[in-house]
């Protein structure tokens, strides 16, 4: 199965936010690595930018956009949209929407032009936030949504860590490269 990571970025903005896509790159093969070693999925990877124009507010760019964008592209790939907006409407606390074989997240960027750490910790705990959803529901896991969003509120209110990863996708004490929700608080395989 293919998993397409697509970074969604305003013409205007594309040249200043190039370290950013450089993560993303990054990450889409981290979460190759965590997804065969959480779910044994064994997905391919593809990485590439949407880049958009200017629009009237009367065709704002938003959710339906993007499914649209992913059933023209084939529903039988995972496609998974880091977007410069907000959706609309989701039912995650976290700023994403994950329907089946679709995922979008709402990617922060930071205000120091190379800080790795904020996007860890900003964009891809969120990535695995949606990733976990699918990857649950996809494995059959009845309560998909419910028990995502409890770990969630345990790794923002109730001190539970993020797993940490260095730049090698092994876990880490150090500074980490990646974050993602702790899958212990599952049961996986």
């Amino acid at each position: 199965m293919i998993l397409h990571f697509i970074f969604v970025v305003p013409e205007e903005d594309r040249e200043k936010r190039q370290f950013e896509f450089e993560y993303v790159k990054k990450m889409s093969k981290f979460f190759q690595v965590w997804l065969k070693e959480k779910f044994d999925q064994d997905f391919e990877i593809q990485c590439d930018e949407m880049i958009t124009s200017p629009r009237s507010i009367l065709q704002r760019l938003d959710t339906h956009t993007l499914v649209r964008d992913h059933h023209q592209r084939g529903d039988d790939i995972y496609h998974f949209y880091l977007t410069h907006f907000k959706p609309w409407w989701t039912d995650c606390t976290c700023d994403g929407y994950h329907a089946e074989n679709f995922g979008m997240a709402f990617w922060q960027s930071p205000k120091e032009s190379n800080d790795t750490l904020f996007l860890a910790e900003k964009n891809c705990t969120t990535v695995s936030h949606e990733l976990l959803h699918e990857m649950l529901r996809i494995t059959g896991h009845k309560k998909f949504i419910q028990d995502v969003h409890d770990v969630w509120t345990k790794h923002l209110f109730e001190q539970l860590e993020f797993e940490q990863y260095g730049e090698d996708f092994k876990k880490t004490n150090g500074k980490p490269m990646f974050l993602a929700m702790d899958t212990s608080q599952f049961n996986l395989k």
